[in-house]
């Protein structure tokens, strides 16, 4: 095994590597390669001391405070990286923030003790990189899924991935819905750095000569925000733009609350909406949700939805939108979309 490994070759095959980040826990926590296990050699507090003294002291001195830390790790971290290297069959890849002293470090550590490890050249700083460029420089195809509140979108693309398409659940990756109500039932957001890194590797997983399909979203979901050049190209894209029965739509969006739904919860929701939604709309929200009247606060929300849908719309380029009527069974509307997809691009679009 090399000793020395690039990023290109990691993102070739991932599966064979476990990763070892031995950056500060804040660090790793602000984002980090999916998967990797963090073995900091340094706290967060013990990181901000060595580079203060760098800093405002000398390097010397902050290389003689960083020895006096690590040394006195020594011995757990050797134990640590034992039971890592036991309890995986892939091999031992070390990383700090630009492949630096402290990977180097660790490194030599793991290499003395006997273990068998390799560091990443770069750090995950060649990783941070790695991701910009996919996303600034690569031509995508994307197939998007738009439609109304309720509409069912992210079913169909569950029903999608099952006949064999590649892809992406944007909302599940950023535990967010997408809307002003998109926290309720959701776990905390990651970081949008993190967001940024699980994308990643969820898209080169995917064979690139083939569509990608994603649900309809705007540049942000919750914190989280798209790379810039994927939501350029996704407003590029093909909108397929499903036309749902209103009562249809009504009930699958209250599938999403149970009869224990926090009403707080939902009229802080509200609120976050009050001056777009308008002070009578909210009072009549509000008063509903008193009332436990699920359905009629859901109502008043799809209708404000329902406009800012139609703005998006209407600005998405007309020649790259294709309406679907009556898409009320997921099933049907799934097979259809198949099939308009798989057609030669002569026959799309009218051409």
């Amino acid at each position: 095994m090399k000793d020395v490994i690039e990023i290109g070759e990691v993102l070739t095959d991932k599966d064979q590597w476990k990763i070892i980040d031995v950056r500060s826990p804040g660090e790793f926590q602000a984002g980090h390669i999916p998967g990797a296990i963090n073995l900091p050699l340094f706290t967060d507090e013990e990181r901000a001391k060595v580079g203060t003294l760098y800093k405002q002291a000398s390097r010397e001195a902050a290389m003689d405070a960083g020895l006096a830390i690590a040394g006195a790790k020594m011995k757990s971290l050797v134990r640590q990286g034992r039971a890592i290297a036991q309890n995986s069959n892939s091999k031992l890849l070390i990383h700090c923030w630009r492949g630096g002293n402290r990977s180097k470090a660790v490194d030599w550590l793991f290499r003395f003790s006997g273990l068998e490890v390799a560091r990443l050249d770069g750090g995950y700083k060649s990783f941070r990189n790695a991701l910009q460029a996919f996303f600034n420089e690569n031509d995508f195809e994307l197939n998007i899924v738009g439609g109304c509140t309720g509409t069912g979108k992210t079913e169909v693309l569950e029903h999608l991935r099952a006949a064999g398409e590649q892809v992406i659940d944007l909302e599940n990756l950023a535990n967010h819905k997408g809307s002003a109500f998109g926290s309720i039932g959701e776990e905390e957001q990651p970081t949008n750095e993190q967001f940024e890194n699980d994308l990643f590797l969820e898209f080169i997983k995917f064979d690139p000569h083939r569509p990608v399909w994603l649900e309809n979203e705007s540049k942000n979901i919750g914190k989280t925000y798209m790379p810039e050049g994927l939501w350029d190209q996704i407003r590029a894209s093909t909108l397929f733009a499903l036309e749902v029965n209103e009562e249809v739509r009504l009930d699958r969006a209250l599938r999403y609350y149970s009869d224990d739904v926090d009403i707080t919860a939902l009229k802080d929701c509200f609120e976050r909406i009050r001056k777009r939604l308008g002070g009578l709309a909210f009072q009549q929200a509000v008063q509903a949700l008193d009332k436990h009247d699920l359905r009629t606060a859901a109502a008043i929300a799809l209708k404000y939805y329902d406009k800012s849908y139609r703005f998006q719309l209407a600005n998405w380029p007309a020649n790259k939108v294709i309406h679907f009527k009556e898409c009320n069974d997921v099933a049907e509307i799934t097979r259809q979309l198949l099939q308009y997809s798989r057609q030669p691009s002569s026959l799309k679009l009218g051409e």
